[in-house]
């Protein structure tokens, strides 16, 4: 068959290359293999209405398109295995037939024959399944170069601007680097801020969460305003003494969507020094608070609290509870990292904070259970009775569950033990042919010197019956 011309094929390859930002050789791969599942196609329309397609899926796995740039023009070809008897055209041919142009060919060596149909032959169906999938593979390479391109990011955190919205998500565009094309990222619901205007084109600091496949849409960007490594990273930026690693940030505790409007947004930020002069909470607020205003500024006016981490877990569960004032920590089960907290009466509703959410981000940042208790009404004795019986409670749902684990592991075991025993004494084929072989040979054996005790001066005959023993040692 003659090649197929596309004339402007060189130039549509670089369009298509510049438009959508592929490299030429990956816009090759994608046109060779629509112009394939075209070829697919025309094949199929012979027998629409005839008869049933013969086509399984893997038919055509033999089959490849050569794009040949310089003449402007693509040839179908084909891989056929050489026989005797040709039982498939599509994938055989005789070995009498290509002996007549190569007198060294043999049987099983495999050739690759131009099998181009006519371009008058190529229809219309064929042709408009070609462009199809040729958008679709476009489509697919884009997103597989930016699954690749953002998964390897270094800096989690773009900068994204709003184009438009979809249901109750913000779909935003962001780029991984300067001179890189856009790509769009979906911003949820639960990942946005309760204070930002996303109005179009706004631009915001967003966090890349993750980068996953959808079904039917490929590898998609998910982005987040309320994942505490946007807190991090805005920290980093506004704080040398952190870029320069004599302040560190230990762990960050946030709520940027409480469960009620009546309470903001607030994030409990744990910081230490490495330098024992530096201050690592005058570090990150700056002067006049000018560092941390930035951050405040960023998050839409979200409550940050800066607290200084400590090793002993009483003085960092109490500066943990920031702004309200502690009195004392009594670490009550410090294996179950139990505490109860003891404030004045005047400081028990800032500590506990609207609707909890002071406690409950400092039990977050701390890893504590904590109980907020009113310093002038504690009772010692009866708390203490309190917190022994549940961790009597504790104790034992541990142990029943160590028993239960033990007990899982015995029975295990057990069986395991069980089928060692049985498969020595029942092998299976699998285990050892060579044995299954040999005791079949040995019970044969046997059972014909068994025969010849019982017929003495008899010679067994062909027409003999075999043992049934040896039928069931085959089994």
């Amino acid at each position: 068959m003659a090649l197929v011309l596309l004339p402007g094929l060189s130039n549509l390859i670089d369009d298509i290359s510049e438009e959508k930002k592929l490299p030429p050789q990956v816009v090759e791969a994608a046109l060779r293999e629509a112009l394939l599942k075209g070829y697919e196609r025309y094949r199929r329309t012979m027998y629409l209405g005839i008869s049933e397609d013969p086509f399984d899926e893997e038919y055509f796995s033999n089959f490849d398109v050569g794009l040949d740039l310089e003449e402007e023009g693509y040839r179908v070809l084909a891989s056929k295995i050489i026989v005797e008897e040709v039982e498939s055209e599509d994938h055989q041919i005789a070995l009498q037939e290509v002996m007549q142009v190569a007198d060294d060919a043999q049987e099983g060596d495999t050739v690759v024959l131009d099998v181009t149909p006519e371009k008058e032959d190529f229809g219309r169906m064929a042709a408009a399944t070609t462009k199809q999938v040729l958008a679709q593979k476009l489509r697919d390479q884009q997103r597989r170069m930016i699954q690749e391109e953002f998964a390897d990011l270094e800096d989690p955190v773009l900068t994204a601007r709003v184009i438009r919205f979809e249901r109750q998500s913000v779909i935003m565009a962001v780029s991984s680097g300067l001179g890189r094309p856009e790509v769009e990222a979906e911003l949820p619901r639960r990942d946005q801020l309760p204070n930002d205007n996303y109005r179009a084109n706004a631009t915001f600091k967003v966090f890349l969460k993750e980068v996953s496949e959808v079904p039917r849409r490929g590898p998609q960007l998910f982005v987040s305003r309320s994942n505490a490594g946007l807190v991090v990273y805005l920290f980093e930026n506004e704080v040398p003494e952190i870029q320069e690693g004599s302040v560190r940030i230990v762990a960050v505790a946030r709520e940027a969507n409480p469960p009620s409007r009546s309470v903001g947004p607030r994030t409990k930020v744990a910081v230490d020094s490495i330098e024992r002069e530096v201050d690592p909470v005058g570090a990150c607020i700056g002067a006049r608070g000018s560092r941390i205003q930035q951050v405040v500024n960023e998050l839409r006016g979200e409550k940050i609290d800066v607290i200084r981490w400590s090793q002993d877990p009483g003085q960092y569960i109490a500066n943990s509870l920031s702004p309200a004032r502690v009195e004392m920590v009594r670490l009550v089960d410090p294996v179950g990292q139990h505490a109860h907290v003891l404030v004045p009466p005047d400081q028990l509703s800032l500590a506990i904070g609207r609707e909890g959410q002071n406690v409950r981000l400092a039990a977050r940042l701390t890893g504590w259970k904590l109980d907020i208790k009113n310093s002038t009404e504690y009772d010692q004795s009866a708390e203490d009775a309190v917190v022994a019986e549940l961790i009597s409670q504790r104790e034992q749902e541990e142990a029943l569950q160590m028993e239960a684990e033990e007990r899982l592991a015995a029975e295990q075991a057990a069986r395991a033990e069980e089928d060692a025993r049985l498969r020595e004494l029942y092998p299976l084929p699998e285990d050892d042919e060579d044995y299954v072989e040999g005791d079949q040979l040995g019970e044969s054996e046997q059972t014909e010197a068994t025969a010849s005790e019982e017929m003495p001066g008899e010679e067994p005959t062909s027409e003999e019956p075999a043992p049934e023993d040896d039928g069931e040692v085959a089994r």
